[in-house]
């Protein structure tokens, strides 16, 4: 007896079925029927579209196909339905757009979001990048295998309190933050990810009012040798920035004969060129280095190109010995970056308009020169003895008798 198949109808041997099947174009499973030891041909459902919805336990979950008709699945992690529909309209957007399929955020990781913040400060040059790579380091070790989605922001604060345990300054630990904030941004951007935790920055008291005078100055450049000391002292004078301004300096961007020394646009922290006009006794400074070069340059044979060096190696650094001729001078505690408030603080008592002062130093915005331009006890006193002048020359208009 011959096998009969059911296929919404009438039975049809096998040989019927494989005919109208030809090509698998008809989506068919063949299941044995309950009566007669048969089988029947049901049907599959059908789905319309590029994806659809569909529920696993309570969450909804969501299938869709790229451009290359692979599929994909993903969780919605939602018990809302609409909250599935949405995802899959991206999804499918991106597909129409031509982009790929966006990641699952099931499985972006912590580590690849630092790591995409890494290339992306690589990729353009920032200055900042080892701070963000030593950020990075410290940020591992508590996120190391996370999940992006998965954290909140109490895992946040949770690292914030871990580090100040550790005793790091808040400052430091903003650092991170910021460094953790960016790179859930970048992944957003790039749309790796939907969302981010909330990042709360902490309060920083690092509000700093070391300023020198003339005399401080001439006091731990005693205490240093005679290369680092012309650094401190083009410091004091210019306000600008020692690590990245100062130490790199090179012939080239010094004038002597128009007496100006330039920092090149996309040198300097904010990537803006700067002038600064050559004051009697900066020029003797850089005439000295200058001499000093040439004698260097004569006894090894080669050209040396920065301002700033010793015997012809520049200087990188000079972190330990500053603190030491600190010491000695009986300042301890002060900053290099100290000078730079005390140029601001020199150009302010001067008369340098604001505008032409900023653009000497460097700054950029003016409240941040504002809350370098500090006023000294000298300065109050100072005003305190005018106004006592005042008083004691008995001008009644003043009303300070």
């Amino acid at each position: 007896m011959a096998l009969g198949f059911h296929i919404h109808g009438p039975s049809v041997d096998r040989e019927t079925l494989i005919s109208r099947a030809g090509g698998g174009t008809i989506p068919h499973t063949i299941r044995p029927t309950s009566r007669g030891g048969g089988t029947r041909i049901a049907r599959r459902r059908s789905r319309r579209g590029s994806g659809h919805i569909y529920r696993r336990g309570a969450v909804y979950w969501f299938k869709f196909f790229d451009a290359g008709g692979k599929p994909h699945w993903r969780s919605s992690g939602s018990r809302e339905r609409a909250v599935a529909e949405a995802m899959l309209r991206d999804q499918l957007g991106q597909r129409d757009r031509g982009g790929p399929a966006l990641p699952d955020p099931r499985r972006i990781a912590v580590d690849t979001l630092l790591d995409n913040l890494l290339a992306e400060y690589r990729l353009n040059g920032r200055r900042s990048v080892g701070r963000a790579d030593l950020s990075c380091r410290h940020l591992r070790r508590f996120f190391e295998g996370r999940v992006a989605g998965s954290v909140t922001g109490a895992d946040v604060n949770r690292y914030a309190d871990l580090r100040r345990q550790e005793k790091a300054a808040s400052a430091t630990v903003n650092r991170e933050l910021a460094a953790l904030r960016r790179a859930y941004r970048l992944a957003i951007r790039h749309g790796v990810l939907a969302t981010m935790p909330s990042i709360t920055m902490l309060h920083e008291d690092n509000v700093r009012t070391g300023f020198f005078d003339d005399k401080q100055v001439d006091a731990v450049c005693r205490k240093l040798s005679e290369e680092r000391a012309a650094v401190v002292r083009f410091c004091y004078i210019t306000g600008w920035r020692t690590h990245s301004e100062v130490f790199p300096l090179r012939w080239s961007e010094v004038d002597l004969k128009n007496g100006f020394a330039r920092l090149e646009p996309g040198t300097t922290k904010n990537r803006e060129g700067r002038v600064f006009p050559l004051t009697p006794a900066l020029r003797a400074l850089l005439e000295q280095r200058l001499e000093y070069t040439r004698r260097c340059e004569r006894s090894q044979g080669r050209i040396i190109p920065h301002v700033f060096h010793r015997k012809g190696r520049s200087i990188k650094g000079m972190r330990r010995s500053w603190k030491t001729a600190c010491q000695k001078a009986g300042l301890p505690g002060r900053l290099l970056h100290d000078l730079r408030r005390s140029a601001v603080r020199n150009l302010e008592r001067a008369g340098v308009s604001r505008s032409v002062a900023m653009t000497m130093t460097g700054h950029k915005t003016e409240s941040v020169y504002r809350r370098y331009a500090i006023v000294s006890e000298s300065d109050l006193r100072e005003a305190a003895m005018k106004l006592a002048a005042i008083a004691s020359n008995g001008d009644s208009s003043s009303g300070l008798r």
